[in-house]
């Protein structure tokens, strides 16, 4: 009887194979993806088989379309698509492992597709040899020795030459036989629904649940979330490269119109070949340099619910109001690509890394911010990592109503490393989660991304419990998911203007309006009129929160300069905070590291100010990227121009010195009857200087025993004396006299120098608030026409 001839064309889904060598003829070896682990699966029958151990095969009803030798196809895609189809119904996935071609033409004459979990895998193979496995896949291939062979006939017809039937591993039962590879294939209808989803701004989570609806449950779907993912993500890049001319467009005509405008592209631009791009317009350039000490590489809209893969550089400008540092488009996202990026970005920032930069949980971004940044702080974002527990933890947020509340209490309240590290194990303890991945893998991570970590670096944040505006992304109510390159161009400058038009109303809010003083301290006079309105505001709370606090020393055994002092509230005690503070140089740090963290001094602090008479801020504590005057060209020296300020600063500076040297004194002093009475005879004397140097109105000092006024007036004299001498020898008393002479006149001079720089410092201030006061009333005016039109 004649073999049957099967007309079976249905198309197969991926496969893989290792290589191997056939016999005489040319063989080629293809090698194809592995399978998925399996799981366990029905029927488990005994048999001696070669290998020995235990052989699965099929079910009954499911041996009515087996293959067997003799069986004939019309071609070796119809023999393909047979065997797969049959895998399906008994359980495995399949691959082509080995094919040999016709010495005559080159031909494929003999095709063999096998089990995938056929073979081992080769773990000394050259590709692994010379480089690092940083994520080891499962072992999936066991040997198994199902096979079906086919080779091609004289009338160009396929015959089964051999099969192989027995398995020697378990398995897959059909409501998991979607999950094996080459039996996941997006059909025709369902790309279609994928794209209509995507479009709507839907992400695959939410794509899969209504496939699964309208299919009637996953196994019927044909395909993983995975599967899912990744061809929304390739269906994005296929639509970006038909785009990409456009994006280059722009910003070469963007470029032509300013030369100060900067793009890249990581790629060949000629022939639009391009993996990534970055840009950064002058003004995102001039803003890194009043405020580029912390960045936030925002990579929210990389993620499948959107069809731009964007992502900005931003930073925080002096009214704590998002400010832009530059964009790129990212299209390849492997660590070398961003490695590139970070790079292409710094060139554009004139090399100079930030302070600190923030960036959502992603070891491939840490890697590469290590290699381009490594003196750079780096933190994950907290607000992503506690977006992503409502994925990551949604059964235990069901199991436990009150595990988010506690979870975020144990992040955000504690003071020190170790009220945290026991704060946390006694979470996980009571939730039982110790075992939990995803949990233990953010623990890992935890000097990040937790804010006690992190509190010794400069962020620019005002709260650590409370997400600042600063935080959202720039782009939010102008990008969206439904956003295309088309659209983006429009959308990207109304966002530059919406955000330039705020920056000015704040500019002109904090020039033209007085805020509200609620002191009566000169401290707080001081800062209203340096700092912004909404960082006075900020500052303000932390001021009037000193109120409620007593500041004491906490011991007696500290450092001659510098003072250990107790800050809590009254009756708490136990929540104190200690502030260290050293007297000559008029620094303090605090115990909460709030200054270092967001760059304005906490209520702690300020309350040991307040108990030590000082009265206004030292100039060291005032950040100029705070202030009003953040982005004008006059230096730190401005704030020299206001005398009454300056009086101020001084006085205390003066009186905080002259205590602590005047304690030491009385402790030596002290001591005996005879250091006693050199004691008294010393302050006595100098009593006598400090009146005489008070009754001059406070402008003589003393210079070798002798005051100021009369060394000059003394010099005077002298140099009309030495015009009218003959030439001689000095003597050495008249060497001294000299000298002390010249050193007055210099003196004199620096005097006089210092009231010339402080005018000229005045002068350039004016000019400073002059132009400010100008370009607000020009955006105004711009901003009305506008409207007007």
């Amino acid at each position: 009887m004649d073999p049957e001839v099967l007309e079976f064309d249905i198309g197969l889904g991926g496969g893989g194979s290792s290589g191997r060598d056939c016999d005489d003829d040319a063989n080629i070896g293809l090698d194809m993806d592995e399978d998925m682990a399996d799981s366990p699966a029905p029927l488990l029958l005994s048999s001696n088989n070669n290998g020995g151990g235990e052989i699965y095969l099929p079910e009954g009803d499911l041996l009515d379309l087996e293959p067997y030798e003799g069986m004939e196809f019309e071609s070796e895609e119809a023999a393909k698509a047979f065997y797969n189809s049959y895998a399906r119904r008994v359980g495995f996935s399949t691959r082509v492992s080995s094919s040999r071609r016709s010495r005559r033409d080159g031909a494929i004459i003999q095709r063999q597709f096998v089990c995938a979990k056929e073979g081992f895998r080769n773990l000394n193979e050259k590709r692994t040899k010379d480089r690092e496995i940083k994520r080891p896949r499962t072992i999936t291939r066991v040997g198994c020795k199902a096979s079906l062979s086919v080779k091609m006939q004289d009338s160009g017809k396929w015959i089964v030459s051999g099969f192989v039937r027995e398995h020697n591993h378990e398995l897959v039962p059909p409501d998991q036989v979607h999950c094996l590879r080459s039996h996941r294939q997006i059909s025709g209808p369902a790309k279609t629904l994928i794209d209509t989803l995507q479009a709507a701004g839907m992400g695959p989570r939410r794509i899969m649940s209504a496939l699964i609806k309208e299919y009637g449950g996953i196994s019927k779907v044909g395909f993983t979330e995975v599967d899912c993912r990744n061809y929304m993500r390739n269906n994005r890049q296929r639509s970006l490269e038909g785009d990409i001319q456009l994006l280059l467009d722009y910003l070469r005509q963007m470029q032509a119109e300013n030369p100060n405008f900067f793009y890249d592209v990581q790629g060949d631009e000629s022939q639009a070949l391009v993996s990534n791009v970055f840009w950064a317009d002058p003004k995102s350039r001039m803003n890194y340099t009043y405020f580029g000490d912390t960045v936030t590489f925002d990579t929210t809209y990389r993620s499948n619910r959107y069809r731009l893969p964007f992502a900005p550089f931003t930073g925080v400008n002096h009214h704590g109001q998002p400010v832009l540092f530059g964009c790129a488009f990212l299209i390849n996202e492997s660590e070398e690509s961003f490695v590139w990026l970070f790079k292409t970005w710094l060139t554009a920032m004139s090399g100079r890394p930030p302070v600190s930069i923030t960036t959502d949980h992603d070891s491939v971004i840490r890697s590469a911010i290590m290699q381009v940044f490594p003196e750079t702080r780096h933190r994950f974002c907290k607000w992503h990592i506690f977006k992503k527990c409502q994925e990551k933890l949604s059964l235990v947020f069901l199991k436990h109503p009150t595990f988010e509340a506690d979870f975020h209490k144990c992040v955000n309240l504690p003071e020190s490393i170790e009220e945290y590290e026991s704060c946390w194990l006694s979470l996980v303890d009571r939730y039982e989660l110790r075992d939990h991945e995803w949990l233990q893998m953010i623990y890992n991570d935890r000097r990040q991304w937790v804010p006690v970590y992190l509190r010794d670096t400069f962020f620019a944040e005002m709260s650590i419990t409370q997400r600042s505006d600063s935080m959202n992304s720039y782009f939010d109510g102008f990008v969206n998911a439904s956003t295309n390159l088309n659209q983006f161009f429009k959308l990207y400058e109304k966002a530059l203007e919406s955000r330039n038009e705020k920056e000015v109303k704040a500019d002109y809010d904090t020039m033209n309006t007085s805020p509200a003083l609620r002191t009566p301290s000169p401290m707080e006079k001081q800062a209203s009129e340096l700092y912004t309105r909404k960082l006075f505001a900020r500052f303000q709370e932390e001021l009037v929160g000193t109120l409620t606090f007593m500041a004491s020393k906490a011991d007696d055994d500290d450092d001659d300069d510098i003072i250990t002092y107790q800050v809590a509230k009254f009756g708490e005690d136990h929540k104190a905070y200690f502030v260290k503070f050293n007297v000559l140089e008029m620094k303090a740090t605090c115990s909460c590291q709030m200054f270092e963290f967001s760059g304005l001094l906490c209520r702690h602090v300020l309350a040991v100010f307040r108990v030590t008479n000082v009265l206004t801020l030292p100039s060291h504590y005032i950040l100029k990227r705070w202030t009003r005057n953040a982005k004008s060209s006059v230096i730190l020296e401005e704030r020299a121009s206001d005398v009454y300020t300056n009086y101020l600063e001084s006085h205390t500076v003066r009186y905080n010195t002259l205590r602590h040297e005047a304690l030491k004194f009385v402790d030596e002093g002290a001591k005996s009857l005879d250091t006693y009475n050199v004691a008294i005879g010393a302050l006595q004397e100098s009593a006598k200087r400090v009146a005489l140097a008070t009754k001059n109105g406070g402008r003589s000092i003393m210079v070798n025993g002798r005051t100021r006024g009369d060394s000059t007036r003394d010099a005077s004299r002298t140099n009309t004396v030495n015009h009218k001498m003959p030439s001689q020898p000095f003597s050495e008393d008249d060497m001294d006299k000299k000298i002390r002479e010249l050193t007055n006149e210099v003196e004199y001079a620096s005097r006089k120098c210092e009231v010339y720089r402080a005018n000229l410092l005045s002068v350039l201030k004016d000019i400073e608030d002059h132009k400010l006061q100008l370009s607000i009333k020009v955006q105004n005016i711009k901003i009305s026409m506008k409207d007007g039109l």
